[in-house]
C-alpha cells in the first residue's frame, strides 16, 4: 500500500518519502542575489523530505520579482549555492532549484529597469519594492525576436544551478509569473506566434522546458502549474484545453514530474492526472493563502494518484515536518510576520517537536 512515507523513483533519484517541500519566497539572499549561510542551515534543517524545492530563483537580473531573492546568473550567484546544495546533500537530502522569471510581476525600483511581459498589461495588485509595496507598473511588451532569448534564460540558469550542486532544478510556470502570463488571455494579447490560440499560448512554456531538457537532461526537469489561476490578475480561457495541450508537449518532452497546484476543482485536476503519463507533485491547498496541508490532504491525493505531495507553509515552522507527520505530532504555528522581514527570526528559529517532559 502507497503511503506518505513510501519510496519513490524519481528520475534518477530514489526518494526515501513522498513528502515536498514547496517553493516558498522567503527574501533571504544576500545584496546580489548571494544565497547565504543562513539559507544553507535553512534548507539542511528540512533535507528529510523526499524532495526539496528551493524558493524561487531569478534567471536573470530582469527576470527578478521581489528584492532580496537569490539569482543563478552570475558565477558568484553559483558560488554562493554550493555550500546550500553540499548542505542538503550532507544531510542525506535532495534539492531542486525552482527557475523563477517574474515578468510583469516586479518593479523598475527592484531591476532597475522596466519590466517586460508578453503583452503591455500591468499586473492586478501591488508588487514589493525596496521601498514597499507599489502598484505593478506596466510592463514593457517583449519584441518576438526577444522572446525566445527569455525562454532560453530558463535554460541557462539551469546548467548553473546543477553546477551549483541542485540536482535538478524545477521551471516556475504558475502564479501568474511570466510562464503562466503567456498562458494567460488577459496578460498576453499577443498577436505573433506566442498569443492567440492555445496552440501558440502554450509555445513559451514549451520552448522554456526544452530548452531546459536539453541543458541539464529531463530527468533533471519539472514544472510547477496553477491552471486557472487568478493569481496577479492572470485569468486563462479554454483551461482544459489550455492545460491538456501543454502536458502532451511536455510529455513527449518526458521531463521528470508536474507540480499542480488546487487552483482548480477536483473534477478538472483529476482530469489533469488521468492525461499526464509521468510523475505527478500535487500541491493540496491553495497557494499563498492561510491553510497549511495536513496529513488527511496528503492521504487524500495520494489515494487520488498524486505520486508526491509538496508542503508548504507547514514548512515553514516544522522543519522536522517528516517526523511530525509520521509520528502524529501537532503542527507548529508560523509566524507570518517573519514570513519576508529577514533575518533568522522565523527562519531558523524554529525547533524541531520536543515530547512533553
Amino acid at each position: 500500500m502507497t503511503t506518505l512515507f513510501s519510496g519513490y523513483r524519481l528520475g534518477e533519484m530514489t526518494l526515501p518519502n513522498r513528502v515536498a517541500m514547496a517553493p516558498m519566497t522567503r527574501v533571504r539572499a544576500a545584496a546580489g542575489g548571494l544565497a547565504t549561510p543562513s539559507m544553507a542551515a535553512y534548507y539542511a534543517q528540512r533535507a528529510t523530505a523526499g524532495l526539496l524545492i528551493s524558493e524561487g530563483v531569478q534567471p536573470s537580473l530582469i527576470g527578478q520579482s521581489n528584492p532580496g531573492t537569490p539569482g543563478l546568473y552570475t558565477d558568484e550567484q553559483v558560488a554562493s549555492w554550493r555550500p546550500v546544495t553540499d548542505a542538503v546533500h550532507t544531510n542525506g537530502g535532495r534539492i531542486f532549484a525552482q527557475i523563477m522569471h517574474g515578468g510583469r510581476v516586479s518593479h523598475p525600483e527592484t531591476i532597475g529597469m522596466q519590466p517586460a511581459g508578453p503583452s503591455a498589461v500591468p499586473a492586478v495588485g501591488n508588487v514589493f519594492t525596496p521601498s514597499g509595496r507599489q502598484p505593478a507598473p506596466v510592463p514593457r511588451a517583449l519584441e518576438s525576436a526577444e522572446v525566445p532569448e527569455h525562454a532560453r534564460s530558463y535554460a541557462l540558469a539551469a546548467r548553473r544551478a546543477v553546477d551549483a550542486g541542485f540536482d535538478g532544478v524545477e521551471l516556475h510556470g504558475a502564479n501568474g509569473y511570466l510562464i503562466s502570463q503567456f498562458l494567460s488571455s488577459n496578460a498576453n494579447l499577443r498577436t505573433d506566434r506566442y498569443g492567440g490560440p492555445v496552440a501558440h499560448r502554450i509555445r513559451f512554456a514549451v520552448e522554456a522546458t526544452a530548452a531546459t531538457v536539453e541543458a541539464v537532461g529531463a530527468a533533471r526537469t519539472g514544472i510547477r502549474l496553477s491552471p486557472g489561476t487568478g493569481f496577479w490578475g492572470v485569468e486563462e480561457r479554454d483551461v482544459p484545453e489550455l492545460y491538456a495541450a501543454l502536458l502532451a508537449e511536455l510529455a513527449r518532452l518526458d521531463v521528470a514530474y508536474v507540480h499542480l497546484e488546487a487552483t482548480a476543482d477536483d473534477e478538472l485536476l483529476l482530469a489533469l492526472r488521468r492525461s499526464w503519463p509521468g510523475a505527478l507533485i500535487m500541491n493540496p491547498v491553495l497557494p499563498m493563502g492561510r491553510e497549511q496541508t495536513g496529513r488527511a490532504d496528503a492521504d487524500r491525493w495520494l489515494g487520488l494518484g498524486a505520486d508526491l505531495i509538496s508542503f508548504g507553509r507547514a514548512y515553514i515552522s516544522n522543519p522536522d515536518l517528516v517526523e511530525r507527520l509520521r509520528a502524529g505530532h501537532p503542527l507548529a504555528p508560523a509566524d507570518e510576520a517573519t514570513y519576508y522581514e529577514g533575518g533568522d527570526r522565523g527562519y531558523l528559529t524554529y525547533p524541531a517537536y520536543s515530547y512533553p517532559a
